[in-house]
């Protein structure tokens, strides 16, 4: 098979490492700027809690971390899937030379980021006061959790329009581009922060504002990129429209894979609103342990997009042997790194929590949360790769469907059924490593029958 992409007839050629260079190294040298890009994505919300935590106390530090952020992360997460099945489809014909293919995929995803965002836009800003109520979020902290919430949801569609650009340049190869542009907007959310909240003493308005603008930034130097390429994937934004076969292929790929990871959420809103039942003190420390356990999972997200992007532009190239190969040392890979930063994490939970709060009653019920969870975090491992590896090759719908029934569905019946029998936030947890391991168990069986039934297992 040629390595080579083609931009057009005749025209500029792109070596494509990711069908014939070293596996594990094309792997680590996609993940790492994509690490670094996901670490700075990061940074948006874990600036504003530490900020907002520091200037305007334990009170603004809850509302900040809590309902609103997991409402934020049910909306960004399920545009993130979305953006996956452009990923997927644009890496598949990347890799199978397909001009004409990624250009209308290019144009469709971003026709679809558009959208999303004028829509996500309204719902977070008509409907926060009301959902943050029925999730039982403290009164003391409903009006600041309300007006954090609809600020930042005025950033939704440069927020999108980021998302689904990265995409669509991970899905090519590119991860580096994408981290630049996001540093770019990190530091300036740090600097505005600063000036909003410390200076001007906004409080979590200013936080969410300085959010937003930051993630303006993202989005122009994003389009920016991709109008002046002339890759294949170039972008011209008098072209942006839904291709119906294009928007098809994304929807189908991306709205299972986008409705996972809003279940995931939506799991852990039902969790966050137990948790709110146990004190401001208890919400704030579960808000700065999102934020803490953020660093484990923006590493194995990062690991297992690497691994889509390569599965998705090896299999659409028919490179099936390097598809087996690269799932066994991405799982090697996602094994080492969980056991080295477990390690890490569990050590240093009492500085890390000291970071966002002075108080002694948060940083130790949060280093409690932290180290439970650090024990647990290799039975993660085989839900991340083995539904990464599955997305690559174009099947999302029952990879959601056991991560749904598998994590969701049991967190949603032992936070309902068991919680209020057994009530402690110990109980709260214990939730997590069980849904893994009834998750991961579902995956290795059916990635062991999918290859074997498609053909391409070893």
């Amino acid at each position: 098979m040629a390595s080579e992409v083609k931009a057009a007839a005749g025209e500029k050629t792109v070596s494509n490492s990711m069908l014939t260079g070293i596996i594990w190294k094309e792997l680590l040298k996609f993940f790492f700027p994509l690490l670094l890009g996901t670490f700075f994505q990061l940074l948006y919300n874990t600036v504003d809690s530490i900020i907002v935590g520091r200037f305007v106390g334990t009170v603004g530090l809850s509302a900040v971390g809590g309902a609103p952020a997991q409402l934020i992360n049910l909306m960004i997460g399920f545009f993130v899937g979305i953006s996956s099945g452009a990923t997927v489809v644009i890496a598949q014909r990347y890799g199978a030379h397909n001009t004409e293919g990624v250009e209308q995929a290019v144009h469709t995803a971003i026709a679809i980021a558009l959208a999303g965002g004028v829509i996500f836009t309204l719902f977070g800003i008509l409907a926060a006061p009301s959902i943050l109520g029925w999730m039982n979020t403290p009164e003391e902290i409903l009006h600041d959790s309300a007006v954090y919430l609809s600020l930042y949801c005025t950033g939704m569609i440069p927020n999108l329009v980021y998302n689904m650009g990265s995409g669509i340049l991970r899905a090519v190869g590119d991860s580096k581009s994408p981290t630049y542009y996001l540093a770019a907007g990190a530091l300036t959310n740090i600097g505005l922060d600063l000036l909003f909240v410390g200076v001007f003493h906004m409080g979590v308005g200013g936080a969410a504002v300085a959010t937003s603008l930051s993630q303006l930034i993202s989005a122009v130097l994003t389009l920016r990129s991709l109008i002046r390429s002339d890759d294949i994937f170039h972008l011209n934004m008098r072209k942006i429209r839904f291709v119906p076969q294009y928007t098809k292929l994304i929807i189908g790929i991306g709205v299972p894979a986008g409705f996972r990871s809003m279940m995931y959420t939506f799991s852990n809103i039902i969790i966050q609103t137990a948790v709110n039942g146990f004190g401001t003190v208890t919400v704030a420390a579960w808000g700065v342990s999102s934020r803490v356990d953020a660093l484990y999972w923006m590493l194995i997200e990062s690991l297992g997009t690497s691994a889509t992007t390569m599965v998705g532009q090896n299999y659409g190239a028919g490179l099936d042997r390097r598809v087996r190969q690269c799932t066994r040392q991405t799982t090697i890979i996602a094994t080492i790194m969980t056991i080295i930063l477990s390690a890490a994490l569990f050590a240093s939970a009492p500085f890390l929590y000291g970071l966002f709060s002075k108080e002694p009653d948060v940083i130790m019920l949060g280093t409690h949360i932290t180290r439970y969870f650090t024990k647990y975090y290799w039975v993660y491992i085989c839900i991340d790769v083995f539904s990464s590896v599955l997305i690559g090759l174009g099947d999302a719908l029952i990879p959601t469907i056991i991560t749904i029934l598998g994590v969701c569905v049991m967190r949603i019946i032992w936070c309902l059924a068991v919680v209020p029998h057994f009530l402690s936030l110990d109980t709260v947890m214990m939730s997590y490593p069980i849904s893994w391991g009834i998750t991961s168990a579902a995956f290795v069986i059916y990635y062991l029958k999918y290859v074997k039934k498609h053909h391409i297992d070893a």
